[in-house]
């Protein structure tokens, strides 16, 4: 019989365990969402860099377009003021000098001493001056007993001469030696006159109606006559009329005229004004500083004004032609002339030609280039060319400082 195999019962099977059903899921949504994060990344550094180099490429144009600051251009006044430093002297002022040397014996006023004119200063010792006197009035008289002896004598000859008892040449003779001894006389009188002029420069008189405002002397101090050999002895000046000198630029020079009013302005008066008239120029411009020079006078009885002080001038003058004042910081050099700068109406600058008139210090004067109310830059960049686009500085408020002082630039800071 055959052998009947037996087949094995196959084994059971295992199962693997079954996985979660979220497990796997969330990877992959793991994996998508960091990858669009990856995805806003480079996008958001691209896009910054983009908006990186706009705002550089826009702050560099803005950088680019100068920023100004603008006035109006305002017409000259039909008059104006114009005001000069004056110097102030007295009407009268002198130094005293000794006419004789010596020693100041005496002296009798002092500084702010009134002195009328012929009064009596000091006294000066001339003991020299004494003895010379002294011995010249001893040669007069001896000059006018030689002189009375030869005049007898050639009487006498003239006498005989007539009955022919001398002769004609010894007559002339004689005759000639009373001439000489009259003329001796002549000049002994004359030394004497002389000294004693000199003896009267012993007592130093004031030469006018004044004041004493120096004494460079005191008693027993030598003195050598002449004026500049050696020191004054007083200084008197007469402060009822006061003399103002001022400069008058050549501008202005044909304008003043002798008999013109003005005021003066002292800074120990505040607020007060004085009336003076121009008296006298010198008529002729000082080739130099091209300026005229000016004589005013103004009375001064009540003595409030000092001479040799410092006066402010203020004078009317007319404006002569139509023209407008700009800062002279809208001026412009270049080498073609002078020009200023405007803002049209279109953002953009425009450079025009000017004629330069009077300087007034922080404005001057525009005869012919610009009329008046067009838009004047000030400050003007140096590389300020025609028809560029320019940028109005942005006015800050009283915190900040004045308008238009500072300037903004295109990040919006100041520089």
């Amino acid at each position: 019989m055959a052998e009947v195999k037996r087949i094995a019962a196959p084994e059971p099977m295992k199962l693997l365990p079954k996985p979660h059903p979220h497990l796997g899921g969330g990877w992959r949504w793991t994996a998508i969402i960091g990858g669009v994060l990856l995805l806003i990344l480079v996008v958001w550094g691209i896009l910054s860099r983009i908006l990186e180099e706009n705002r550089l490429q826009k702050a560099t144009d803005e950088q680019a377009v100068p920023v100004v600051a603008l006035v109006d251009a305002k017409s000259s006044p039909a008059e104006q003021e114009l005001v000069l430093p004056g110097n102030v002297q007295a009407n009268y002022d002198t130094a005293v000098y000794a006419r004789v040397s010596g020693y100041v014996k005496q002296w009798y006023t002092d500084i702010g001493t009134p002195v009328k004119a012929g009064q009596l200063l000091a006294d000066i010792d001339t003991p020299e001056v004494d003895d010379q006197l002294r011995q010249a009035e001893a040669d007069l008289n001896t000059a006018v007993a030689n002189s009375n002896l030869a005049q007898s004598t050639a009487t006498r000859w003239k006498f005989l001469l007539k009955s022919d008892s001398v002769s004609k040449q010894e007559t002339d003779e004689k005759v000639g030696d009373a001439e000489a001894k009259a003329a001796m006389v002549a000049s002994a009188r004359s030394n004497v006159a002389r000294l004693q002029k000199l003896e009267g420069f012993k007592h130093v008189l004031a030469p006018f109606d004044g004041v004493v405002t120096a004494r460079e002397t005191d008693i027993g101090a030598l003195i050598n006559a002449g004026s500049g050999t050696g020191p004054e002895l007083f200084r008197v000046a007469d402060r009822s009329k006061l003399r103002v000198y001022i400069q008058v630029p050549q501008t202005y020079a044909s304008v003043v005229k002798p008999g013109m009013t003005v005021d003066l302005t002292f800074a120990e008066y505040p607020g007060k004004t004085f009336q003076a008239k121009m008296a006298r120029s010198s008529t002729a411009l000082d080739p130099q500083a091209r300026t005229l020079l000016v004589e005013l006078q103004t009375d001064n009885a009540d003595g409030q004004l000092f001479p040799g002080g410092l006066t402010q001038v203020h004078m009317k003058m007319p404006a002569g032609q139509a023209s407008v004042r700009v800062p002279a910081s809208a001026l412009i050099f270049r080498a073609e002339g002078l020009v200023v700068a405007t803002m049209e109406s279109n953002g953009h600058a425009a450079l025009h030609p000017v004629t330069l008139g009077r300087d007034f210090g922080k404005e001057v004067e525009i005869t012919t280039g610009i009329s008046a109310g067009q838009k004047i830059i000030t400050n003007p960049p140096d590389s300020l060319v025609n028809d560029e686009p320019v940028r109005v500085a942005k006015q800050q408020n009283d915190q900040g400082g004045p308008q238009g002082g500072k300037q903004e630039n295109a990040t919006g800071g100041t520089h």
